[in-house]
């Protein structure tokens, strides 16, 4: 075995939080978050909204979180205070950095800047990292990892290449391969009968996970507060708006670090089958991830808009986001306690039900319905909390 290999690899004895290196990191997130809500801004208001145009900039999303997670397994695997490592996560930085400026004209001349970054932070990273764990048993798994992204390389820039609908089909397919391998933890023709184990710390892939949505909680601040500061502040509903934003930024912290939040790392740490927690766990931040933003996206408009007519495709940004959100949410309190509870249920229920009859109220009473549905719930959580012991987590498929 290779000294320099396994000096590579995290060591056990180290402190299983997140480094300086990976809030570092996740800086560039908070702006690559912003280009995406505002592209979808920019649709809706323009009333260009047509499923196609969704479909492009759930993409886009897709495409930073699947950057993101991946990076974030990788300083979970191996010592951050390594150079090879710190080389990756420098170069998913800057990678980051282009696709989010590429993400408005990612659809037209910017396309194979964005496809180009992406799939070049990924080869490299693994050109560095399978080199270097020679003569490990993980040398096997990372080069399963650079395999995978190798296949979804060739529609990523053979899409770039091509126009709009051709375009969306092969990055939805480079997406379709990407996600696939990341919840089969990457499986190869070398590997596939042994199935290498992936040592993953709960403490820190749980904290990481946590972070990420923190960082779509700072994307949403940013972008209501870009909104507000270029409203006018002589306007009442501009600032109503603004107050119902930041009534929403906290609902949703709060409904978020409620005990399955706050228990997640012990859930994973007691599983007796990690992988399907940490899959569960993966989706579910997604799901929120991506309500957050479409929050932001609604809310940007509340605030420019926040009286007149509601368009449709506006409900479903400013409605649509809880919704994303709460079904997340619910997926981490089934991971932990293998049951979800019927507060969230009734959230989800309350706001589908509505949705239709929004196009009769102005954009800040749309947003205003949101808000009560998060606080009563937050509220019942409180209720909750005062009225019974602390839950522990349930492994899964165990009741509780």
């Amino acid at each position: 075995m290779s000294t320099g290999a396994a000096t590579l690899l995290r060591k056990a004895e180290r402190p299983q939080r997140p480094s300086l290196l990976e809030l570092f990191f996740d800086l560039v997130f908070v702006f690559a978050l912003n280009r995406v809500s505002h592209r979808l801004v920019e649709d809706l208001t323009q009333r260009r909204m047509v499923l196609a145009e969704v479909g492009e900039t759930l993409l886009l999303l897709m495409a930073f979180m699947s950057l993101w997670f991946v990076t974030a397994w990788v300083t979970d695997l191996y010592d951050s205070e390594r150079p090879q490592v710190q080389f990756v996560v420098y170069t998913a930085m800057l990678g980051a950095l282009m696709m989010a400026v590429a993400v408005p004209e990612a659809f037209g001349a910017g396309g194979l800047v964005f496809a180009g970054s992406y799939v070049a932070v990924h080869i490299v990273r693994g050109l560095v990292i399978v080199p270097a764990l020679r003569g490990l048993e993980a040398q096997s798994r990372a080069a399963g990892v650079l395999l995978w992204f190798s296949m979804s390389a060739v529609p990523w820039i053979v899409g770039a290449l091509l126009p709009d609908a051709a375009r969306t089909l092969l990055w939805a397919l480079a997406l379709a391969i990407d996600g696939t391998a990341l919840l089969l933890f990457y499986p190869a023709p070398w590997n596939i009968s042994s199935r290498p184990k992936w040592p993953v710390s709960a403490e820190y892939i749980s904290e990481r996970y946590r972070q990420f949505f923190i960082i779509a909680l700072g994307e949403l601040i940013l972008t209501t507060g870009s909104a507000y500061s270029d409203a006018s502040f002589q306007e009442g509903g501009a600032a109503a708006a603004f107050a119902v934003s930041f009534a929403t930024t906290v609902l949703l912290f709060r409904v978020y670090l409620f005990r399955a939040g706050q228990l997640l790392p012990g859930a994973l740490d007691a599983a007796r089958n990690p992988a399907h927690l940490i899959r569960e766990a993966f989706l579910a931040h997604m799901l929120m991830v991506v309500g957050t933003v479409a929050i932001a996206v609604g809310y940007e408009i509340v605030i420019t808009h926040p009286s007149g007519h509601t368009d449709a495709s506006w409900i479903v940004a400013i409605l649509g986001g809880p919704v994303l959100f709460l079904a997340g949410r619910a997926l981490v309190e089934h991971a932990v306690f293998a049951r979800v509870s019927r507060s969230r249920l009734i959230g989800v229920f309350l706001l589908v039900a509505v949705s239709p009859t929004m196009t009769l109220v102005p954009p800040l009473a749309v947003a205003g319905t949101a808000v009560v549905v998060l606080a009563g719930i937050a509220i019942s959580d409180a209720i909750r909390a005062m009225g019974k012991p602390p839950e522990q987590p349930s492994p899964p498929g165990v009741g509780g």
